[in-house]
């Protein structure tokens, strides 16, 4: 496959041009699985690894290869085997907070469009996709948001939850199907442009990977038993990869995601709560909270009823922890550097003797 069908532009070929192509190769990761890599280039699907010194040098968790990331690397063994040096400077990138500690997980690079998944049922909530959202406008990457088994709802119910979606931002493309009755498949095919890469986030039990099937055409990935309660299926997979359509797309599919924190994310709060920041650039003082001051265009628009209060609530929630997980994460990555240069001494030190 060429490197411009993986998405190898103009863009990551400049960025490639300081390295010597008769020793070094680009090559995209198609698949993350733990601390294995799967690359694509023109030499095919190969396994990959990452130097020592590549992993040494490392200073975080963003400096690790992701699904869609494009890699420097070294062929071995009749082209068998690669060897990962550097990673090309990414265009966008997906990142969320790591579920199990104060650190940065990546989630996908180079992404053009992020599939924002819920269903018509109990899944839908306005709370929640304005976290994915965040996320997406933090990373430079134009949300659309999918609304799935729209065969559950009545016309009434999917116009009324359309309409809230519509009142976040007019200007985010919302498309309703059914994987049963396919209804509204047609148009979201339509959508996905050659060249171009895509992300499916959603949580367990939204449809993803029955869509995911859909797009290839083939049942290659698994789904767990539908539960009768709640028509909710299980995400098998464990792993994010890239997976190239038909029509000269690319998507990258990932878990089902439990918990959606976020790191530092101003960028990404002005993107999704544009309305509450257009107030805010009216209060009185200039450092204002939005919280309890005299003169705040945010509170008076909330009592006049032009912001609803809910969205402002988890406004206030998500800006909050994303402070808080940002100066736990300045403190984490401060004694990290500490105890660096503590194993520097000593491995300096035993070196003399």
């Amino acid at each position: 496959m060429s490197l411009e069908n993986l998405g190898f532009d103009i863009w990551f070929q400049e960025k490639f041009k300081s390295y010597d192509p008769a020793e070094y190769k680009p090559a995209r990761v198609i698949e993350v699985n733990k601390n294995s890599y799967l690359i694509s280039s023109e030499k095919g699907e190969v396994p990959a690894e990452p130097t020592g010194k590549f992993l040494f040098q490392a200073e975080s968790s963003l400096d690790i290869p992701t699904v869609g990331d494009w890699v420097v690397v070294q062929y071995f063994d009749h082209n068998t085997l690669a060897i990962i040096h550097h990673i090309l400077p990414r265009r966008s990138v997906l990142k969320r907070k790591d579920p199990g500690r104060i650190d940065y997980q990546l989630i996908a690079a180079n992404v053009d469009y992020t599939f924002i998944m819920q269903s018509l049922d109990s899944n839908f909530n306005l709370n929640r996709l304005e976290r994915y959202l965040v996320t997406a406008n933090e990373g430079g990457i134009q949300p659309i948001i999918l609304l799935s088994k729209s065969d559950l709802a009545s016309v009434e119910e999917r116009e009324e939850k359309m309409d809230s979606l519509h009142r976040i931002r007019k200007d985010y493309p919302v498309l309703p199907f059914s994987n049963i009755t396919e209804d509204g498949l047609d148009h979201l095919l339509a959508t996905f442009q050659p060249g171009k890469t895509y992300c499916l986030l959603g949580s367990s039990g939204v449809g993803k990977t029955t869509l995911l099937n859909k797009l290839i055409g083939e049942d290659r990935f698994a789904i767990k038993e539908v539960r009768e309660k709640d028509h909710r299926g299980r995400h098998a997979t464990s792993r994010r990869q890239l997976i190239r359509l038909a029509n000269g797309s690319m998507i990258i599919d990932t878990p089902g995601m439990r918990e959606l924190g976020n790191i530092d994310v101003d960028t990404g709060l002005g993107e999704t709560f544009e309305d509450i920041y257009g107030y805010a650039a009216q209060c009185r003082f200039s450092d204002c909270t939005h919280t309890r001051e005299e003169g705040c265009a945010v509170l008076e628009a909330i009592q006049k009823g032009e912001l609803d209060e809910n969205r402002y609530q988890n406004f206030l929630k998500i800006r909050r922890e994303s402070a808080f997980y940002r100066m736990s994460y300045i403190e984490k990555r401060k004694r990290d550097k500490e105890f660096g240069k503590m194993i520097k001494r000593v491995m300096k030190n035993n070196k003399k003797k």
